[in-house]
């Protein structure tokens, strides 16, 4: 049975951009990139939803966008596992009350840890518990970590519980995991350490329709936010739901190097689906890796190979499905 990443989502969220729109209501926190929110990262919220409901207090995750390291190292070439937007899409699933994205710029990283302390956590969130690692590092430079948050809490009367230092080196080797599988396109291992199919998203765009040519018209799908990590090329088999309908097929990922293409494209073959797709967003998720991508002879050999490649894909769906 495949994973599903289209949860049910939680209408009660609430999504803030600014520290403004909350509430203030008394909280329990949070705070991290969450990039990918996966098996390790639900244990931790796990437990922030368990202490919200024992103490009635609302649940809130505290993130920032975009990630410190793409405002501070201009020449990072950080790739992550999801853009902003599916980050809140799959946080909005797991029944929090609150989700604050504040915008990281280099004046916020400036903030002394008092400051950050004061003027995020208390006055802007109202902050009663937070839970968070051993390793946390926050306020100008970095220079303060838990030790410091703890004492700031018996000076503002706030709870500071530490994640273990296992749990928080399992969502660091998870993450790790996850980008290094992906890279050399192991769907299957990221997939475990997501509890999720990993998928991208974008928008459907017209190519140079060589595969309606050879019978296999493909979706070519465009992702504009250049962080989003795109996994090794190669071919894939893939599923995306639309209107609440599932529809499977091949994806492939590469510079199309049998006529010649230069730069990367990434285009999905539906086997069941026979409608204009131009303009809309797609949300691809990644079942399984078929094989490398190659340069053919001509495009009867290509043809040729994408029929083998249908056969092996639709074996592999009907051995997973229900």
């Amino acid at each position: 049975m495949f994973n599903n990443y289209f949860y049910k989502k939680n209408l009660f969220l609430k999504l803030h951009h600014s520290l403004k729109t909350y509430s203030k209501s008394p909280s329990v926190i949070t705070t991290g990139t969450f990039d990918g929110v996966h098996i390790g990262h639900k244990k931790i919220i796990n437990r922030l939803k368990s202490v919200a409901k024992a103490k009635g207090l609302q649940s809130v995750i505290l993130t920032f966008f975009p990630h410190p390291r793409m405002i501070l190292q201009h020449s990072s070439s950080i790739k992550l596992l999801n853009t902003i937007d599916e980050r809140k899409d799959i946080l909005e699933s797991l029944g929090l009350d609150h989700l604050v994205v504040v915008k990281f710029t280099k004046e916020f990283s400036k903030l002394s840890p008092e400051h950050y302390v004061k003027d995020i956590l208390l006055n802007g969130l109202n902050a009663k518990h937070i839970i968070i690692g051993y390793d946390h590092r926050f306020g100008k430079n970095r220079r303060a970590d838990i030790n410091d948050l703890i004492e700031f809490g018996r000076q503002f009367n706030f709870i500071v519980e530490e994640i273990s230092v296992q749990d928080v080196e399992e969502v660091a080797v998870s993450s790790t995991k996850i980008r290094s599988a992906l890279n050399m396109g192991d769907v299957k291992t990221a997939n475990m350490f997501l509890g999720y199919n990993y998928f991208l998203t974008g928008t459907v765009i017209k190519g140079k329709q060589i595969g309606k040519q050879m019978g296999y018209p493909t979706a070519n799908i465009y992702i504009k936010e250049e962080y989003k990590l795109i996994p090794q090329n190669g071919v894939y088999v893939v599923k995306s739901v639309l209107q609440n309908t599932a529809f499977y097929g091949m994806m492939n990922i590469g510079t199309n190097p049998t006529v010649d293409g230069e730069e990367q494209s990434i285009e999905i073959h539906f086997f069941d689906l026979d409608q204009d797709l131009y303009g809309k967003k797609l949300k691809i998720e990644l079942l399984e890796r078929l094989r490398n991508e190659r340069k053919f002879e001509s495009l009867d050999t290509l043809r040729t190979q994408l029929n083998k490649d249908k056969k092996v894909a639709l074996k592999f769906i009907e051995n997973s499905s229900d």
